[in-house]
């Protein structure tokens, strides 16, 4: 694969990753449980479509094409995504929100570590800018990971049918391709057994504080996103967020 294409998917994905779930959790605006975790679920969607914007940016000066951030972001379809396909599933029940930010949290913590000493100047500022907000995202999701699990007889089921249900979506993350591996290969990307082997340690640790059961890390994962096989569910989230940019082209405010 070309050196200069194979980046360039990579910056796409962690743009996309980064806006499918700001998405996702902008649609719980005024929905939280709590005015104080609403807040945060916002204030989080905000954190992650700010790191969309870096990296979308980055990808569209590299592709050199004149698409900029939000062109890239309005004007491509579902089969250009390559966000994980855990991202993109139903934000459900607070079980499941929770369940799904604390493991795109955990792994998102670990490779912005792993960035920060890429061979990239530019993919390790944006990784500079991004590590303390990611910071945030991972204590917040584990914390109440703990409360929720640990908690009353029904959240802790709840909790722990999430996790079983989330589970398979978990291991794409880690599971690299010609495009991860062209990236480890030029020092750009961090080491897929060490990011695994973290992401493993630190799900570990908080689910037996919670009182929850890891699922086996052998089981079976679901693959597709990253080349753009993704489920019907993202052509809902993109129909919603791109609608305005597609009836009237070229808007400005």
């Amino acid at each position: 694969m070309d050196a200069n294409q194979a980046k360039f998917d990579y910056l796409l994905r962690q743009g996309d990753n980064a806006l499918i779930l700001s998405q996702q959790l902008s649609q719980l605006c005024g929905k939280g449980p709590a005015l104080e975790e609403d807040m945060a679920l916002t204030n989080v969607a905000l954190d992650l479509l700010g790191q969309t914007r870096m990296w979308l940016s980055y990808a569209g000066e590299l592709e050199g094409q004149g698409r900029d951030e939000d062109r890239l972001a309005y004007l491509r379809d579902t089969r250009d995504f390559r966000n994980v396909l855990l991202v993109e599933q139903p934000n459900g029940d607070y079980a499941q929100v929770m369940v799904r930010q604390f493991f795109f949290d955990t792994w998102h913590y670990f490779l912005m570590r792993g960035l920060l000493a890429s061979s990239d100047k530019r993919i390790g500022e944006i990784a500079e800018k991004s590590i303390k907000e990611v910071t945030y995202h991972l204590r917040r999701s584990g914390d109440l990971v703990v409360r929720l699990g640990d908690g009353t007889d029904v959240s802790h089921a709840r909790m722990q049918a999430a996790v079983d249900e989330l589970w398979t979506y978990a291991g794409e993350m880690f599971i690299y391709d010609e495009v991860d591996q062209a990236m480890q290969a030029q020092g750009v990307a961090p080491d897929a057994g060490q990011l695994r082997a973290a992401f493993l340690n630190h799900v570990t640790e908080v689910f037996e504080e919670a009182t929850l059961t890891v699922p086996s890390p052998d089981s079976y994962m679901q693959l597709g996103g990253k080349q753009g096989r993704h489920s019907e569910r993202l052509g809902y989230i993109l129909a919603e967020m791109q609608f305005l940019q597609r009836a009237y082209p070229g808007v400005e405010w």
